[in-house]
Parts: structure tokens; sequence; C-alpha cells
């Protein structure tokens, strides 16, 4: 039986080189590409047709995990997509597994849960980590739930520390627009300025600290 190709898209070098190491020492998985963007996923992704991405959410600045799994998704359905993330709460799982991936496991997972993570997802089930299925049960806690598709994406890249010029150049929008969508997440979040923003995805877990 041939080996399950497995994808990586992570912008940290580090942290794909251990995951890969982890997954090619299993015999029936082989990691066949790497990418650092959600941009080069989505290229990598139609060149060589892996059976599972494993994709990572945060990737400033350009086209982050969401983004690229939606762009994958569009141009092959039968994608089958693992989110390998810090970010645990709520909108975040949701969103992810209304866009189609098939799985959500965080970086504090075990070994051996993402071995059985990608097994699971090339067969085509759904793998859902016991803390994230935890979160989605109980969905309505956040307040980042009232934030537009658009608007988490300049959340998150906010949050993470890029400019308002940065997130322009990334997003393909004007600054006028981004300093639209942060007044918009301010107010939505009953936040005063991007410090305060910035304290609320670390205790979230959406940034490390």
């Amino acid at each position: 039986m041939s080996a399950t190709t497995v994808m990586l898209v992570d912008d940290h070098e580090i942290v794909r080189a251990g995951f890969r190491r982890l997954l090619d020492n299993a015999a029936d998985l082989q990691v066949i590409g790497e990418a650092a963007t959600g941009e080069d996923g989505y290229q990598l992704y139609l060149e060589s047709k892996p059976d599972v991405v494993v994709m990572d959410l945060s990737m400033p600045p350009g086209v982050g995990g969401l983004e690229a799994i939606n762009r994958i998704l569009a141009s092959d359905p039968q994608a089958r997509i693992l989110v390998l993330t810090v970010q645990e709460c709520e909108p975040y799982p949701s969103r992810v597994l209304q866009a189609g991936a098939k799985g959500y496991l965080t970086k504090r997972c075990a070994p051996e849960e993402l071995i059985a993570a990608v097994r699971q997802v090339a067969q085509g089930r759904e793998f859902i980590a016991p803390g994230i299925r935890k979160e989605l049960d109980g969905k309505g806690a956040s307040k980042l739930e009232a934030l537009t598709k658009r608007e988490l994406q300049v959340f998150t890249l906010l949050a993470s520390g890029q400019s308002v010029a940065q997130i322009a150049d990334a997003m393909f929008i004007s600054q006028k627009t981004v300093h639209a969508h942060r007044a918009n997440i301010l107010g939505k979040l009953g936040l005063k300025k991007t410090s305060d923003l910035i304290h609320l995805a670390i205790r979230h877990g959406i940034i490390e600290a």
C-alpha cells in the first residue's frame, strides 16, 4: 500500500521541520512538500495534490490560512485539510470547519494525536481535538464571533503586530479601509486601542505572549 502524502504549510521553519520528522517516522505517511505562506501553500497544492494538507492559520503578511483553505477547496472540493494552530477559541474552529476543512488540532497536541488525525483525515473523516470540540459545543461565548470574515482577518493581523500599511499591502486594500475595519473591530469588541486588542488575542490563545 502506498504511503499517505502530506503537505505542511506553516511560516515557522523549525515547526515544519519538527512535524516533518514526526510524520516521516510513521511508515504509512510521507511529507512531499512544505510552504511558508498561504499563497505558496495554495500553489504547491495545485502542483503536488497531496492526500492531506496540514495547515497553520496565522501566516502574516499575505494570504492567511483560512483564505488558503478557501482557495484550495475552490480549486479542489475533495481536498482534505487538517488545521494545526495555536488558535483554540471561537470563531476560528467553526469558521475553518464551515470552510470545509476536515480537522482541527492545536499545536499543544501529543505527537500520536497528530499522526492519528492525519490518518483519519486522509480517509475523509473528521478529526477535531477534544478541547476544540468543547469550544465548539460552548459556541457563542466569544465576542470574536461578531466579527465578519474580513474583520477577523484584520484582527488577526493587528494582533500579530502588523502595521496598517502592511495589512493594506497584504490584503490589497487601502489604509483607509484598514482603519475603518480597525474602528469596527474595536467597537464590536468594546476595546479602545490596538494594545487592548493584542491583550485580548493573548488571553484567547490567538497569539503567544
